[in-house]
């Protein structure tokens, strides 16, 4: 067993690392893979972190769910950047809890995306998404898929769930794509946190006046979990940003990396449309090959505790990077490649343990309607811009497209 963190002067690689391909993760992960123990990085402001890569480290590291914490406040968690911590800083959500009080939060949220309940909404998230592509149709190519469909889509369903007003929801995608930005000035996310916040205090605190359990989520909630004194109000209007937060952002930008990466693996397209079968297998793919919240792992140790030969300190940060893990050629054949035709059940797109994203079910219901209908509505598909102009976004939380203009 290796020592922990050791001299101040060593020489260690910076994080978060560029990615030489934005539609890959950075080759030092898969370096690290290749190489025993785990490799030590250094943070923004000078702290020393662990990275954690390999497929069944980073299980074991997630799904540890005693030795390891993922609240913020406690010392020694990494800093992403300042942008980052201006977002962490805020009243924690429940992802960002540890036990037993994450357990609590999570219990009351787990009927409402349980798989039968969630796929009953499928014909609803069908007709939305239906006539957000007719009024692209209408309008005739070119078009533009992130701000034109995917996003509105996503932002639809979570909105509709918790009844939002429908006029609201341009408001909410821009303030929560300023919130996962990670290079800017801190006041950026943090008064885009704050704006969220504020609007869902005041119809949280009008709801409360008249809350219909039958019709939205947030009703239930309220009558369910507040008013029995289970949740307090603000504990709400965090959780409901929570929702906001990950029931359209994160898919929104899963949906536009799997149409890029269909429009650039043509072989693989033709082979979903050979055999529609293959939907399911296709969406867990694009999960895995992209990994799209690449940064949502993020750990600090309670106590000292080895992971792959080496010993971690209480007190030593840890990043998990389920990126790399859904990238580990252990776990996965060719694991570079976009192959709709391997079983990738088992990726930790969702993260793993107690932690994994809650609203999976949701997610892949959409991206299964999606993925159904699009190439054969519009079956010419294309690029409307030459490959190369199509731009990740590198400085943000979640993985994504800036644009995706496509043609037909």
């Amino acid at each position: 067993m290796e020592n922990s963190m050791s001299s101040p002067s060593e020489k260690m690689p910076s994080f978060p690392m560029p990615r030489q391909c934005p539609f890959h993760p950075p080759q030092e992960y898969k370096e690290s893979q290749e190489e025993p123990g785990l490799t030590k990085v250094q943070m923004w402001n000078g702290a020393p972190a662990w990275l954690v890569t390999r497929y069944e480290d980073v299980r074991t590291v997630l799904g540890d769910r005693d030795r390891f914490s993922t609240d913020p406040s406690t010392p020694g968690y990494p800093s992403l950047s300042p942008a980052r911590d201006a977002v962490l800083d805020a009243e924690p959500a429940f992802i960002r809890m540890d036990p037993p009080e994450h357990g609590q939060h999570r219990r009351m949220l787990t009927k409402e995306f349980m798989i039968k309940r969630v796929t009953a909404l499928q014909p609803k998230i069908q007709a939305i998404f239906d006539a957000r592509l007719d009024e692209i149709l209408e309008k005739g190519p070119p078009a533009e898929l992130v701000e034109d469909l995917f996003l509105p889509l996503t932002s639809e369903v979570i909105a509709g769930l918790l009844d939002v007003p429908h006029e609201d929801h341009a408001f909410f995608q821009e303030q929560s794509r300023r919130k996962v930005l990670l290079d800017v000035d801190p006041e950026i996310p943090k008064e885009a946190s704050k704006k969220i916040l504020d609007y869902l205090d005041l119809l949280i605190t009008e709801r409360a006046k008249n809350p219909k359990p039958e019709d939205d989520l947030l009703s239930r909630l309220i009558v369910e979990q507040v008013q029995p004194g289970h949740l307090s109000h603000r504990e709400l209007v965090v959780m409901a940003d929570l929702l906001l937060m990950a029931g359209h952002e994160t898919t929104a930008n899963q949906m536009a990396l799997g149409v890029y990466s269909f429009l650039t693996n043509p072989d693989q397209l033709q082979l979903l449309r050979d055999d529609p079968s293959l939907l399911r297998n296709a969406v867990e793919e694009m999960l895995r090959f992209h990994t799209i919240v690449h940064y949502n792992a993020i750990r600090v140790a309670k106590e000292d505790v080895e992971v792959a030969g080496q010993l971690i300190r209480k007190g030593d940060g840890v990043i998990a990077l389920i990126a790399g893990a859904n990238r580990d050629s252990a776990a996965f054949e060719n694991p570079d490649k976009f192959d709709i035709t391997r079983k990738a059940d088992h990726h930790v797109a969702f993260s793993f343990g107690i932690h994994q994203c809650l609203g999976q079910p949701l997610a892949r219901v959409e991206l299964q309607t999606v993925f159904s209908t699009l190439f054969e509505r519009l079956p010419n598909l294309n690029f409307a811009v030459p490959q190369e102009k199509i731009e990740a976004k590198g400085d943000h939380f979640v993985l994504g497209l800036q644009k995706l203009p496509v043609t037909w």
